[in-house]
C-alpha cells in the first residue's frame, strides 16, 4: 500500500465553528427539486432496514426527494412510518435521470445481483457513497476497485476498521494504529473521501488533506448508525455539497445528534439509529440559527 506522511499533511478538527451554518439558507420560493434527489440501494433479504435507516436519515437531513431500492422480494413497497420515500425497483432506479447522489451498500449483500448493481452504479457519471457490503465488494473483486478509482464523479466510502482492513488487505489491529494514514491510503487508493468511521472519525481525501471529527459517544456503537451516517452525507452531496464536504458536515452532526441526545438523558446505553435520524433534523436547524 502507498505510505503517506500524516505528519505533512493538512489535518484539522471538526468543530461547531466550521459549520455556522450548516447548509445555505432556503429562499422562499424554493421546491423539492432545488434540494437534490438521493437514492439509497441494498436491502437484501433479512436487510431491508438498512435501507429503511439510510434513507429516513436523508430525508430528515433535508433532500428533496428520496427513492429507495432494494434487492430483497419480500419487502414492502413502502416505508409505513416515512411514506415521502419512493420505493423502485433496482432495474427502475437505473432510468431515473435526476439523482444527484447514489448511496449503494446498506444491507446490500453480496449476491451476483449485487455485483451487478454496483458495477452498473459505478460507471454511472453521478457522485455516489459506498458503505458495508459495497466496500466488501471492492475488496473482494479487484475490477470494481480499479472502475471505482477510475471514475469521473465523486465517490466517497464510508469503511468501518473491519473494512478498511479488507480494502487494504491488512489487519483491523494495524488500521486502528495508524488511522489517519489508513484513511489517507484508502482515499489514495479508490481516488475518494474516505471516512475511516470510530471513536474520533477520520475523514480523508484524496488531496492529502484529513480531518478528525470532535463529536460522538459510545452510544452510536449500535446497529444501523452507520446507514443512518451513510443516509446523510448522500442527502448532503444531493443538496450540492461536495463529497469531501458532505463529509464532513455529515460526520460532525452525525456525532453531535448523539451528543445532544445523551445531554437529554437519552443514552448512551440503548441510543437507537432511528433516535439519532431525528436528532440530526433539529441539529442542522440549530446549526443554520432555525430553533
Amino acid at each position: 500500500m502507498n505510505i503517506i506522511n500524516t505528519e505533512k499533511t493538512n489535518a484539522h478538527h471538526l468543530v461547531q465553528s466550521m459549520f455556522q451554518p450548516a447548509l445555505p439558507p432556503r429562499k422562499s420560493d424554493t421546491h423539492k427539486g432545488s434540494f437534490g434527489s438521493v437514492a439509497i440501494i441494498g436491502g437484501d433479504a433479512g436487510m431491508v432496514g438498512a435501507v429503511l435507516l439510510a434513507s429516513r436519515a436523508a430525508l430528515f437531513s433535508g433532500a428533496g426527494r428520496v427513492y429507495a431500492a432494494v434487492l430483497s422480494c419480500n419487502a414492502p413497497g413502502v416505508d409505513l412510518n416515512q411514506p415521502e420515500i419512493m420505493f423502485r425497483s433496482p432495474a427502475d432506479l437505473t432510468q431515473l435521470t435526476q439523482l444527484n447522489c447514489v448511496v449503494i451498500g446498506p444491507g446490500l449483500g453480496q449476491s451476483n445481483a449485487a455485483i451487478e448493481l454496483l458495477e452498473f452504479w459505478l460507471g454511472q457519471d453521478v457522485p455516489m457513497l459506498l458503505d458495508a457490503d459495497a466496500l466488501n465488494l471492492l475488496a473482494k473483486h479487484s475490477y470494481l476497485g480499479a472502475i471505482c478509482k477510475n471514475r469521473h464523479a465523486e465517490t466517497v466510502i464510508t469503511p468501518h476498521a473491519g473494512e478498511a482492513a479488507r480494502l487494504l488487505a491488512i489487519d483491523s489491529e494495524a488500521i486502528q494504529k495508524n488511522r489517519a494514514e489508513s484513511a489517507l491510503n484508502l482515499a489514495s487508493t479508490f481516488h475518494a473521501s474516505c471516512v475511516l468511521k470510530g471513536a474520533g472519525s477520520i475523514v480523508a481525501h484524496h488531496d492529502g488533506s484529513w480531518f478528525l471529527n470532535t463529536t460522538g459517544n459510545a452510544g452510536l456503537a449500535s446497529g444501523g448508525t452507520g446507514d443512518v451516517l451513510s443516509g446523510i452525507i448522500g442527502s448532503f452531496i444531493a443538496q450540492g455539497l461536495s463529497g469531501l464536504e458532505a463529509a464532513k458536515l455529515g460526520v460532525y452532526l452525525h456525532g453531535a445528534a448523539a451528543d445532544a441526545l445523551v445531554a437529554k438523558g437519552i443514552g448512551p446505553v440503548g441510543l437507537t439509529a432511528s433516535e439519532v435520524i431525528i436528532e440530526v433534523r433539529q441539529t442542522i436547524n440549530r446549526l443554520n440559527g432555525l430553533n
